[in-house]
């Protein structure tokens, strides 16, 4: 991934949820992993959270840090799967004005490298919503950090080109 140098990087304000029935902040491994790639890349933890796989308790939780002005972006671990408790997509596409398809195939398609059609099973998915990024990735260590290492360390990089999603988001709240 091409990266100008002549170009300031911007750190961006990242708020991390963890959607589980079974984790707690102390084991959410997953979360962890967030944390520490969004740290190392120099972006900052604006806030980090747990809730359970509920619907009403995700969108809750999206909708205070979206109206949040001191957060730019919110990547979910879990609940991303195909059970009957996996509901984090259904829970985005609540709150997205604008969804982004791409992200979700092309998590899928990295994932597949590594784990073959099993990727199928994944609803990884994005959103814009009310100027900020919403991105849910799966709950798996080794899923956030493809999410992260493969898409979102290039695309939260403003020095990334030819374009990434920190140039564009002075403009998301346009109409």
């Amino acid at each position: 991934m091409p990266i100008d140098l002549a170009r300031a990087f911007v750190p961006v304000r990242i708020a991390v949820l963890t959607v589980s029935d079974t984790r707690t902040l102390a084991n959410d491994r997953s979360g962890d992993t967030l944390v520490a790639l969004l740290s190392e890349a120099g972006h900052v933890l604006a806030d980090r959270a747990l809730v359970p796989d509920d619907v009403g308790a995700i969108v809750g939780r999206l909708h205070g840090w979206i109206d949040d002005p001191e957060i730019d972006c919110i990547l979910t671990t879990g609940g991303t799967g195909v059970t009957g408790r996996d509901v984090t997509p259904e829970a985005v596409e609540r709150v997205a004005d604008k969804m982004i398809p791409g992200f979700g195939e092309l998590f899928r398609w990295l994932s597949y490298a590594k784990i073959g059609t099993s990727t199928v099973q994944s609803r990884a998915c994005a959103c814009v919503s009310r100027g900020t990024y919403v991105f849910a990735l799966p709950g798996s260590t080794g899923a956030v950090r493809d999410g992260w290492e493969g898409i979102l360390a290039s695309q939260l990089d403003s020095r990334h080109t030819p374009c990434n999603f920190v140039e564009l988001m002075p403009r998301l709240r346009e109409r």
